[in-house]
């Protein structure tokens, strides 16, 4: 998979548009994601994610990183072996295409909010 451009509230995936907050899984994209307080990212927002056991998380932030990420779900990632990355989504998004291209064996999930 492969993020073609991002800007404020919408995201370009294989060519395909979205204009929500999305997951990109290997081989799909869960555009209906919504976060049970909104810019407050709870472990409970992340279950699926944490179930498909991916080997890297990208979470992105917002546009100006208003989304926030408490301690307790960062711990509970982390205890899963999965490595983290979290900054404002422009950035997360470059750094999902770099992964992509340069850790092709890793599973790499990415958490994209896309406005704020």
């Amino acid at each position: 998979m492969h993020i073609d451009s991002y800007s404020f509230g919408k995201i370009v995936i294989n060519s395909k548009t979205y204009t929500s907050d999305v997951i990109m899984y290997p081989g799909r994209v869960d555009s209906s994601w919504w976060r049970k307080e909104g810019h407050y990212l709870q472990t409970v927002d992340l279950e699926d994610v944490i179930n498909a056991k991916p080997d890297i998380l990208i979470i992105g932030t917002g546009h100006d990183g208003v989304m926030r990420v408490p301690d307790e779900t960062l711990k509970l990632i982390k205890s899963k072996g999965i490595n983290v990355y979290i900054d404002i989504t422009g950035r997360a998004v470059e750094e999902f295409n770099r992964l992509q291209t340069e850790k092709p064996e890793k599973v790499i999930i990415a958490a994209l909010h896309l406005t704020c």
